[in-house]
């Protein structure tokens, strides 16, 4: 099994690269996000994650493990294969990734190729419990557990900031922005905020 390649950037194409390898060249699917940082003729370093298939090995790249062990969760749900999980990491970074799920944010995932709002809604369902908390923190530490009671929007959050949130969307900012902005808030004010500050405080972070 191959984890990790280190060597000059071949050629690229829309959704690969050639990494040559002391003189082996490696063909790697990546996404459109890891395409963006590697230049022809430059040294690179890429994580790899290996799909042995009765015919062929095929090799998929990443500029992180983060990214990598994004693939893999992406790719345990049912409907979503390499190519629409690349899709998605093209698009989305962990922490934006992480933050629309939290959040719910249907909008933040069609934005990939190919992902349809049942498909994306079906990760934002099999994932969120995987996901949590991941993206609250301490702030919202005292929050009700998800799926018991909490607002299906943001599972895991406060009433306070859940409410601070759906604000902030009604005004016309993206779920998941708004999602980022209110945690941000939340460390920043600690977890006692009453929603008109985390509100407040959100839009700061929002116009920084």
């Amino acid at each position: 099994m191959i984890a990790k390649l280190t060597g000059i950037v071949d050629s690229t194409g829309t959704d690969w690269v050639v990494l040559d390898v002391n003189g082996v060249g490696y063909l790697l699917s990546c996404s459109n996000r890891t395409l963006s940082r590697l230049a022809v003729g430059e040294r690179a370093s890429l994580v790899v994650e290996t799909f042995i298939r009765e015919e062929r090995i095929v090799l998929h790249g990443f500029g992180d493990q983060a990214d990598r062990e994004w693939f893999k969760l992406l790719t345990t749900i049912q409907g979503v294969g390499a190519r629409l999980a690349l899709s998605i990491l093209g698009v989305l970074d962990p922490d934006q990734l992480t933050r629309a799920i939290a959040s719910q944010d249907k909008t933040a995932l069609v934005r990939a190729d190919g992902v349809g709002p049942k498909v994306a809604a079906r990760i934002l369902n099999e994932l969120k419990d995987k996901v949590g908390n991941l993206a609250l923190g301490p702030a919202a530490s005292t929050g009700t557990p998800a799926g018991k009671g909490a607002p299906a929007a943001v599972p895991g959050a406060s009433p306070a900031l859940a409410d601070a949130v759906s604000a902030l969307v009604n005004l016309g900012y993206g779920r998941s922005e708004a999602f980022g902005a209110v945690v941000a808030a939340g460390r920043v004010l600690g977890d006692d905020a009453g929603v008109s500050d985390l509100i407040r405080q959100g839009l700061k972070e929002l116009s920084q």
